[in-house]
């Protein structure tokens, strides 16, 4: 007997990793009978592909059993799958587990084409059930599993398993191999003790259960060793337990330093110590924020101090850690004045991004208990969004998303942090007054209904200087302009080459038997170059620069830079004009001497940069094809 599970991903990422259901096959090897006739296949598909297809290549598998992992943003594909499958293959059972099974699952019964369902945890639950339908019995009574039966939802709660470390790990058993993946998702603990009326993650127990360190240290020994580059902490909040979160950033910095990690944090449990692990090694922190209100916050049951988030972020700031806010609009109490006053909080911060959203007033949450009551009108079906409350009209929701997607498209992908407080500074305006600015010029530009999907990085930073070039028109701010710019094509370059992977240069001895001159050359993948109103140089020492001081007594002298990555980091040289037209000419064919020659260089200077530039992986050389 063949049982799928399904995994459907939103689109095709680092973070599209079948973790839950690998999990449900880890326990099943382990604890289920060696001899036991059923076969367990993981599959997983995204969003965007036709649920045909997906029907297609389900079905060539001849399953007995098929299983969803269900979210929010995957149920109507699920559904659309299941309901292709039972038209060709009317025998099939159907089953569901993860958020939305365990927040509702009467109605889900009632609603969707799936014969049962696996509420909470699901690694016991999902064991049995291949017990018994291996034994071709029936899964009704198991604890864990939800049925409907006569009209009636019958189901027995299970409860979670106690010694995490029972649970087999997906990575180490070899059942998702690490190799394969852009990106891990790893989980460290399950449970929340904050209990937010809008979450869900806190519901059905309490507590925080965490793995062992020596597990944590195993998994990261077997990351390290498959050259993973990227890893997605899973647990609601990683630094709840400050100890136990110091001794894993040390973990992490010991066996693991060439991995980028993203860590979901809350600001309160964040001290000094912590904050310089986390600013020694290579990590992205997310921090929910939600609102700047004090009464909003406690509404929803959170606690919020104005200044005491500003002391733990600016530790962060002061270890050189990479953080970002999430907000969220339409909390009850919450107003469109209060969101643009929670984005003027959050943005003076200097948070490296931002991820906004409307309120989902999820089932099975406190708040959705109480949304009635609050006047909270919300859409019935998935993704259960905010559509009016006593504060936040319908025209102002949409006026909210506007300022969402300006704040994603300019601040966010624009990578703005650096220099927009400066830039709005000089303007005398709001962080979300500018904003709302460009997210209506966007919309005169560009159309209606975008999303920040329609732009590619390079269309954004020239939105950006367009943009920056209207505002600065004026007569009395047109002088601070090519600052400004200087500013915005820096750190789009910068950025660029940092995303960008760099080449491995020559080693001494190669380069000393290569004759540069004589080869031809192309820049690295890597490699941008920029040219500048002021010296580069000048601007990069001024770190922050206060733009009316800065225009007031620097010279415009111009400036020619290359920007590439090196190990650490990315850097920026400031050349000469021959030596940047130098570089701007490299073809891939042209010998470099006679590229020097053309621009009156000296051979002995064409000779000594040309080690620079290729020791420096700026630029790769090979001989001239003839």
């Amino acid at each position: 007997m063949r049982i799928i599970l399904v995994a459907v991903h939103p689109y095709p990422s680092p973070q599209a990793v079948p973790l839950a259901n690998a999990f449900l096959q880890s326990y099943r090897k382990a604890f289920c009978n060696a001899d036991s006739s059923v076969e367990v296949v993981l599959r997983d598909y995204f969003l965007g592909q036709e649920p045909s297809d997906c029907v297609a290549d389900l079905a060539v598998l001849n399953p007995a059993l098929i299983g969803f992992s269900l979210y929010v943003w995957n149920r109507e594909q699920c559904r659309s799958i299941a309901e292709g499958i039972r038209l060709t293959l009317p025998d099939v059972r159907f089953f569901a587990g993860g958020p939305e099974a365990t927040a509702n699952p009467g109605g889900l019964l009632t609603d969707e084409p799936f014969d049962f369902l696996i509420v909470g945890e699901g690694e016991q639950t999902f064991a049995d059930v291949c017990e018994h339908c291996a034994a071709g019995n029936g899964v009704s009574g198991i604890p864990g599993v939800a049925t409907r039966e006569n009209g009636a939802l019958l189901l027995t709660p299970r409860f979670p398993v106690t010694e995490l470390d029972t649970i087999p790990s997906p990575w180490l058993t070899g059942t998702l191999d690490a190799s394969l993946y852009r990106g891990i998702l790893w989980q460290l603990s399950r449970g929340c003790t904050f209990a937010c009326d809008y979450c869900f993650d806190s519901r059905g127990e309490s507590g925080v259960r965490r793995f062992s360190l020596e597990r944590v240290a195993a998994e990261l020994r077997h990351f390290a060793e498959n050259d993973v580059s990227q890893i997605f902490v899973l647990d609601s909040t990683f630094n709840q337990d400050a100890r136990r979160a110091k001794a894993i950033l040390r973990l992490i910095k010991q066996i693991a330093p060439g991995i980028h990690f993203h860590f979901e944090v809350r600001c309160e449990c964040i001290d000094q110590e912590m904050a310089q692990l986390f600013g020694e090694i290579s990590c992205s922190l997310q921090i929910g924020l939600q609102s700047s209100d004090p009464d909003v916050l406690k509404g929803v049951g959170r606690k919020f101090s104005s200044t005491a988030f500003k002391g733990r972020v600016a530790l962060l700031n002061e270890s050189g850690a990479v953080f970002g806010f999430d907000l969220m609009y339409g909390l009850p109490g919450d107003s469109m004045r209060g969101f643009c006053e929670s984005i003027d909080f959050a943005l003076a911060l200097y948070p490296n991004h931002m991820d906004i959203f409307p309120l989902a007033i999820l089932p099975g949450t406190v708040l959705a208990g109480r949304s009635d009551a609050l006047g909270l009108q919300r859409l019935s079906e998935p993704p259960y969004t905010l559509l009016s409350s006593p504060t936040f009209s319908p025209a102002e929701l949409l006026e909210a998303r506007r300022l969402t997607l300006a704040c994603d498209v300019f601040y966010t992908r624009g990578k703005a942090v650096a220099w927009f407080n400066s830039v709005i500074a000089v303007l005398g305006m709001k962080p979300s007054a500018f904003l709302n600015q460009f997210g209506l010029w966007l919309s005169v530009a560009k159309g209606e209904n975008l999303s920040e999907d329609c732009f590619d990085d390079h269309e954004i930073w020239l939105l950006q200087r367009s943009f920056l070039a209207e505002l600065f028109r004026s007569k009395k701010l047109k002088r601070f302009l090519p600052l400004v710019l200087d500013l915005v094509d820096y750190h789009h370059h910068y950025a660029a080459a940092l995303l960008t992977s760099s080449v491995d240069p020559p080693d001494d001895q190669t380069l000393e038997q290569m004759q540069l001159l004589e080869l031809s050359a192309c820049l690295a993948p890597a490699t941008r170059l920029a040219m500048f109103h002021y010296e580069i140089m000048d601007i990069l020492e001024a770190g922050e620069p206060n733009i009316r001081v800065f225009t007031d007594h620097a010279v415009r002298s111009g400036s020619w830079a290359v920007i590439y990555p090196r190990v650490g980091g990315v850097c920026a040289e400031s050349l000469i004009e021959p030596y940047y037209r130098l570089l701007e000419h490299l073809d891939g064919h042209t010998p470099c001497g006679t590229l020097a020659d053309a621009l009156g260089i000296p051979d002995d200077e064409a000779q000594s940069f040309l080690e620079f530039v290729a020791a420096e992986g700026i630029a790769l050389f090979q001989p001239v094809k003839k």
